[in-house]
């Protein structure tokens, strides 16, 4: 078919490609600010650059800085800006622009002024940590104790936010069956609002009249322009002087905001906050299970102990009892052996003789009796009936 008006898409790239190389023959300073930096394992390092106005994105490219060159520039870069090239900072670097009829537009980057200052982002950044520390918000959390079992939670989330599910999911479909009362705060987890619809959902869970064991802001991650909000003062201020112990959990494993550093604690994931926080419960449980098994096993040894003390008082008192019944038996025995010498029956046995007088009263003296007065002697076989004829004392011949 002829050419009638129209040209293929090669034909286009390749005049786009034409134009740009004579638009821009040679190397330019361009300043943009960058959104990601990825070195692969072949040593290139491949960044997405953004032009941002009123905190909307308005332009976008892909930049890469060849491995014959990335090593010694970001070593450079960073012992004189003392921060690594990194999201979230604007840069000034030295480009070189390219065209690919296979991968479009892209940027070459031979060079990056470290002299030039960070960007707007990490200058208000720098600036939020300095005036929290200046008016002594940053460390306000940290004086807040988190609860060992924490069950009250109120949440501060998007209800579509990414994460939000997991976490709940997590968290009350945890394996050991523990139970949490979760309620949610929705508020706008990005953008230019989010600072100040995260703040009023804390301040609405402050006056919920609920006591709250723990607030936990959630948000599954997101480009560094998604989660800038989360540097801002206001939204930071706020977390800073909530009264109940604010937890974080807002990126992935390369984030880390100043929310995070005014929290009370911050994971990376809320997957990762539902696992601490399960983790805690399970501790606690532990604890609770050793001081049941100790408290049992110190009854236990305690009813022992007083059994074994119960059975040794009563040996004692059998053993103490027996030997006074046998110390008792022998002065019974003793008493009798006495009573029973004393037996005048077994006195007269022994050829003594027992005197009375007529009346049968028992004659103690010589004195007791006259002659003439009649006595009985009773002898072991019998009793002699007599007259006294004579007394004789004793003192006399």
């Amino acid at each position: 078919m002829e050419n009638e008006g129209y040209i293929d898409l090669k034909t286009l790239q390749l005049l786009a490609k034409s134009a740009l190389e004579e638009a821009f023959p040679g190397r330019l300073w361009l300043r943009a600010e960058v959104v990601s930096v990825s070195v692969k394992p072949n040593g290139h390092c491949y960044m997405e650059l953004s032009q941002s106005e009123k905190g909307m994105i308005v332009a976008k490219a892909r930049a890469v800085v060849w491995k014959s060159r990335w090593p010694m520039l970001s070593a450079f870069f960073e012992s004189v800006a003392g921060c690594p090239i990194a999201a979230g900072i604007e840069i000034l670097a030295q480009v070189q622009v390219t065209y690919s009829e296979i991968w479009g537009f892209s940027l070459n980057i031979d060079d990056i002024n470290p002299e030039f200052t960070l960007g707007d982002r990490e200058k208000t950044r720098r600036e939020t940590i300095k005036r929290l520390e200046d008016e002594g918000l940053m460390d306000l959390q940290k004086e807040l104790v988190l609860p060992d079992l924490p069950y009250r939670l109120a949440i501060v989330s998007a209800t579509g936010a990414a994460g939000l599910g997991d976490f709940l999911d997590h968290l009350h479909g945890n394996a050991f069956g523990f139970k949490y009362k979760t309620v949610l705060y929705e508020a706008a987890m990005q953008g230019r609002d989010a600072p100040e619809s995260i703040a009023a959902a804390l301040d609405e869970a402050q006056g919920s009249g609920e006591k709250y064991d723990a607030v936990l802001v959630l948000r599954g991650g997101g480009s560094e322009l998604d989660l800038a909000c989360f540097d801002e003062y206001d939204l930071c201020a706020a977390i800073a002087s909530c009264p109940f112990p604010v937890l974080t959990a807002i990126g992935h494993e390369r984030d880390y905001h100043v929310a995070d550093m005014v929290a009370n604690a911050f994971v990376k994931t809320p997957t990762a906050l539902a696992d601490m926080l399960v983790d805690m419960t399970a501790a606690e449980d532990a604890r609770i299970d050793s001081f049941r098994s100790r408290l049992s096993l110190a009854f236990t040894s305690r009813v022992h102990s007083l059994s074994a003390a119960t059975d040794a008082l009563g040996m004692r008192i059998r053993s103490s009892a027996s030997g006074r019944v046998e110390a008792a038996e022998a002065a019974v025995r003793l008493l009798e052996t006495k009573i029973a010498a004393l037996d005048p029956r077994n006195v007269l046995k022994r050829g003594f003789s027992l005197a009375l007088d007529g009346n049968g009263v028992r004659l103690k003296s010589a004195l007791d009796v006259s002659p003439g007065g009649k006595v009985r002697v009773v002898f072991a076989d019998g009793t002699v009936g007599a007259r006294v004829e004579e007394v004789i004392k004793e003192n006399q011949t």
